[in-house]
This record gives structure tokens, C-alpha cells and sequence, in this order.
């Protein structure tokens, strides 16, 4: 069977999709779609993504309204919370180390939430048995 392999977009509405691509490049260091084809994409970093379709009930998302929620993986999650709050950002900390790692929430200007995911490290010193 042919598989996809990965993710190659995220398409959504916006009220203001001008002044919604350049708040995720301010804060968030999304590239904005280029306007030409000679000027490169934005490159996310390899790793590990979570497709889950959730329950149509689910209060994972926040509000009932959201049919999505972008989850975004970082290298260091503690500095990416300290930048967002310096500039007003509200972001709230998950306090539990998960077996999967570390989270965050935080909502886009348009109220779209955004989850935070530094992924667990794998433990070298003490490999599974």
C-alpha cells in the first residue's frame, strides 16, 4: 500500500489571514507561505507527529467551537513559554512530565488553540529491558 508521507500543509480560515501568518511568524517562527515559487517553505524538523482524531464531545480542545488544534513540537519548551509571556502571551504550563513529554497551551490572536509538545528524551543511561 502507498503511504503518505507526512504532512505537507495546514489549511484553515481566518478573520485576518494577513495579520494571523505574520503573528505565527513573530512568535511562533512559522515561515509565512512564500509568494513565489523560488523562495523555500517553511521546514519543520524532523520528528514524531500525532495524527488523533478525537471525540466530537471532547473539551481537549477548549472550546466546543474548535474543530482543531495545532500541536507544535519544541526543543526547549521552557524558553519558548518565557518568550511568549515577555511579549503578553498567556501560555499555560502543563506542570506533569508525561512518559511522552512536556505541554503547553495557548491560543493564536483568533482564538484557535495551540499546544506546545517538548517530546520526552529518550533515557540513554538506563535503555528499556
Amino acid at each position: 500500500m502507498e503511504r503518505v508521507t507526512g504532512i505537507g500543509g495546514f489549511f484553515f480560515r481566518a478573520q485576518d489571514p494577513t495579520a494571523l501568518a505574520r503573528w505565527y511568524t513573530q512568535h511562533l517562527g512559522i515561515d509565512p507561505v512564500p509568494e513565489d515559487y523560488s523562495t523555500a517553505p517553511w521546514m519543520p524538523a524532523a520528528g514524531p507527529t500525532v495524527f488523533a482524531p478525537f471525540p466530537a464531545d471532547t473539551d481537549y480542545f477548549g472550546h466546543a467551537a474548535c474543530q482543531w488544534m495545532l500541536n507544535f513540537r519544541v526543543a526547549d519548551l521552557d524558553a519558548m513559554v518565557r518568550q511568549l509571556q515577555a511579549v503578553g502571551i498567556r501560555v499555560e504550563l502543563d506542570p506533569t512530565r508525561h512518559p511522552n513529554g512536556r505541554f503547553a497551551r495557548l491560543n493564536d490572536p483568533e482564538g484557535n488553540p495551540i499546544e506546545l509538545w517538548e517530546p520526552a528524551q529518550p533515557d540513554h543511561a538506563n535503555p528499556p529491558r
